[in-house]
């Protein structure tokens, strides 16, 4: 009979909506949540068991099933679950990954099913009220250290601000929401909820790194700045649909690691730390420096931009033995990786960015980077 039942709850894999993790989106989930119905991985599975008044988990293929439980996940199950309780998610809030932060996929499963923000719009209110303030923490761009500083998210005025001092009546920065990205790195800074926030500064990429000790309020600032991002791109892009729009609120890097480079003239390779974003590739001395060294635009194929194996036969000077060279219209650019792996994987970066079309608003950019003295 329990082998029965086990076998009735494997069948249900078997189900489109069931063969992916009900909120991270990994194949093959094999862990189950019998109090809420759904289908779920390992990893979500242990975000789950912190939640026991919400959600009870067993393993779909190790655990005993009783009848009841059984009938439960046949009539609920993932494709159910997401109607009940992803019902009324903005387009705006950004859905994990199985590749994503343990933060956002913590935070994420909570407002779903302990906080029930999405079948109650109103509880939203924190990141999609178009105002914010509150008190993160920042790091010194010269010494390093975290300290308190009061950010102010305002939509009217397409900025975020920070206050070096609560009482200031003039702010230390205004990231302008145009050209604002946000990404988790809790590994670069060192804390499970660091942020970095990025903007253009006299069109150069300022970092600022910032976190909470409340993983909730760091999420919700995280949101409420994507928020702000969508309604001013649909005011810049009134055409648009969401699906156009909802990529644009926020990117991840496409890679990110330590290269050698050389410069244009004799200098010897350097180590250096590297960025890949969009289509700026920028150089840090260190990963947590608020300024990059210099940024490289690559553009495409069709405008004269290539990305080769290995480095021409006279170079010298490089410690490490993989290398990469990129050619653009002006000159060409030299690295060298610790590693095969690490030199395939910004192999790989990099033509996806040399393969991809330009957008008419990046010439623009090329341009501004041609000008560059």
């Amino acid at each position: 009979m329990a082998k029965e039942r086990r076998k009735a709850v494997l069948e249900l894999l078997q189900r489109p909506a069931n063969a992916r993790c009900a909120d991270c989106g990994a194949p093959d989930p094999d862990w189950a949540s019998y109090t809420l119905g759904v289908f779920i991985c390992l990893s979500c599975s242990g975000i789950h068991r912190n939640i026991p008044q919400v959600s009870k988990v067993k393993s779909v293929r190790l655990d005993a099933w009783e009848d009841a439980q059984v009938e439960f996940m046949i009539s609920r199950g993932n494709h159910v679950a997401r109607a009940t309780f992803e019902s009324k998610v903005p387009p705006f809030y950004y859905r994990p990954s199985a590749s994503d932060c343990q933060l956002l996929r913590e935070q994420w499963i909570r407002a779903k099913y302990e906080r029930q923000e999405f079948t109650h719009p109103e509880r939203q209110e924190p990141y999609s009220a178009g105002y914010r303030e509150g008190f993160l923490w920042k790091r010194g761009r010269d010494n390093g250290q975290f300290l308190s500083r009061k950010f102010v998210l305002t939509e009217r005025e397409g900025a975020l601000k920070y206050f070096n001092r609560s009482d200031a009546k003039e702010p230390k920065a205004v990231m302008k929401i145009e050209h604002l990205n946000a990404t988790f790195q809790p590994a670069k800074i060192g804390h499970p909820h660091g942020l970095q926030v990025t903007y253009l500064k006299d069109n150069s990429t300022r970092n600022i790194f910032v976190y909470h000790e409340d993983g909730k309020e760091m999420v919700d600032w995280f949101n409420a700045l994507r928020a702000a991002r969508f309604h001013y791109l649909q005011v810049a892009f009134p055409g648009a649909s969401d699906a156009d729009l909802v990529p644009k609120l926020s990117r991840n890097y496409l890679q990110e690691g330590y290269m050698e480079k050389t410069g244009p003239k004799t200098e010897g390779f350097r180590k250096r730390w590297f960025t890949m974003d969009d289509r700026r590739l920028m150089y840090f001395k260190d990963p947590l420096d608020a300024f990059a060294r210099g940024e490289v635009f690559i553009g495409s194929r069709e405008s004269g931009y290539t990305v080769l194996d290995g480095l021409p036969p006279s170079t010298q000077g490089h410690h490490w033995p993989h290398g990469i060279t990129i050619v653009t219209p002006e000159r060409r650019f030299l690295l060298a990786c610790e590693t095969e792996s690490e030199q395939r994987a910004w192999m790989e970066a990099f033509r996806k960015v040399v393969d991809r079309p330009m957008l008419p608003q990046e010439y623009a950019v090329e341009a501004h980077f041609k000008h560059k003295p």
